[in-house]
């Protein structure tokens, strides 16, 4: 075969020829492939069922930076720090804000040609942020989601090698591109379900020039939703609204305290008048700190990443679910989810709107009426729930993405025929079959 293998089960391809030449070896094999970066994120959804691994960590490198159009694109393969170190020497972001849950999942990474290369050890870029390319196929956002949009509403044009073998572009490199069928959107988010992300553009746009975060104290998560609502329904253009309750840790906060941040961000003297503004708008909800730019920073990538749920110590094997509803229904769902399983944890998100939920692996209830449970108090007020972190024997039973409609079912299943129908690309990642 043209492309290198480190053994028996892994193909490292480095160029998107060889990652085709990959995907059509495996079809006329008949055997199913891992796709896989430096693996920060292969504990997402359910485990793939394959005895051969496309490790795409050396199809890396940036292909076209053009800071002035504010568009990057880049091999699927690159990794996130040099990626956020390239955007930041011309002071400019990612504002969706990509998470790294590397740390959350317990990942260690997988073999990786060109940190191997390099004399780096290959777990050292699982541990900080992953991939462009599982970035991408992932589809997460930040803190930054409710101002900035998710991910798709970034990603402007992709290379790819569907599960049919066959190469493909969609979208372009320019801001404005709507022709024909939006292929960027629909890869984005499919965790390499559909075809093998090989380059990605996306757009940029300028870093804040400076950042606050304003902290209450004392709030419970019904009157800290109530407030960030108001907040968030005010002209102060924040990008930023979370809570965390009493009993979960975050950065300058003690675990027997509770705080709701909200945080202002752009050009210095915007914030200065919109931060004095906010402290009046919040002045009677309780006690008032505000976290300066460096500590809002440490403060919001705890947030990002997950930070309160990272296992403290070797063999955590709680699960961690990640629950969208609508903002103002936050606090009702989780009051619900922890009426009929009290040990639980839970941070805010997104105002309200993302629910961050520990749960203990001693509740005595079985993981799927656990997962029938939380996705019961979604019913009410919609919403959906996936099983972000779990061990292996659990994902394997458990539903981890929300089941869909039926009709939406008969839609995925579709368009997996359509671009996979040998299901050679990370078979049931998703779903049974997906």
């Amino acid at each position: 075969m043209p492309f290198a293998r480190h053994n028996v089960t892994t193909l490292v391809p480095r160029t998107p020829a060889e990652v085709t030449d990959a995907v059509r070896w495996a079809l006329s094999a008949g055997e199913p492939l891992e796709v896989a970066g430096t693996g920060s994120k292969r504990a997402l959804g359910r485990p793939v069922v394959a005895s051969h691994r496309l490790n795409l960590s050396a199809l890396s490198g940036i292909v076209s930076y053009e800071p002035e159009e504010l568009v990057l694109t880049a091999r699927a393969g690159t990794g996130m720090q040099e990626i956020e170190a390239l955007l930041a020497q011309r002071n400019q972001c990612l504002a969706f804000e990509p998470p790294d849950l590397g740390p959350l999942l317990g990942a260690s990474g997988i073999p990786n040609a060109g940190e191997r290369e390099r004399g780096r050890d290959a777990g050292s870029a699982a541990a900080a942020g992953g991939t462009f390319g599982g970035v991408i196929s992932t589809g997460y956002s930040g803190p930054r989601r409710f101002k900035a949009g998710a991910v798709r509403d970034h990603v402007l044009g992709i290379a790819a090698v569907s599960g049919r073998g066959e190469a493909f572009v969609g979208g372009g490199k320019v801001v404005k591109n709507v022709t024909g069928y939006d292929l960027p959107k629909l890869l984005t988010g499919a965790f390499g379900t559909l075809a093998v992300l090989t380059e990605i553009s996306v757009k940029v746009l300028p870093a804040p020039e400076d950042t606050r975060t304003v902290l209450v104290d004392g709030l419970s998560p019904r009157e800290a939703v109530q407030l960030m609502t108001r907040v968030l329904q005010s002209p102060l253009d924040v990008t930023g609204a979370s809570h965390v309750p009493v009993g979960v840790r975050a950065p300058g906060k003690s675990l027997d305290a509770s705080i709701t941040a909200l945080r202002l961000e752009g050009f210095r003297p915007s914030v200065e008048f919109r931060l004095t503004q906010l402290r009046t708008l919040v002045a009677s909800s309780g006690p008032v700190v505000v976290l300066e730019r460096e500590e809002s920073k440490v403060f919001w990538q705890a947030v990002r990443d997950v930070q309160p749920f990272v296992p403290l110590e070797e063999g955590d094997r709680a699960s961690v679910w990640r629950i969208s509803a609508p903002p103002a229904q936050g606090a009702a769902v989780l009051e619900r989810i922890q009426e009929s399983i009290p040990e639980t944890r839970a941070f805010f998100d997104w105002g309200g709107g993302l629910i961050w939920l520990r749960v203990p692996n001693d509740t005595g209830v079985e993981p799927k009426a656990i997962a029938a449970r939380i996705r019961e108090a979604l019913v009410a007020s919609g919403g959906h729930a996936t099983l972000v972190r779990a061990p292996e024997s659990v994902r394997a039973v458990v539903d981890v993405f929300q089941p869909p409609a039926a009709g939406v079912a008969e839609l995925s299943r579709r368009v997996k025929l359509q671009f996979d129908p040998s299901c050679v690309l990370n078979p049931g990642r998703l779903y049974v079959g997906v």
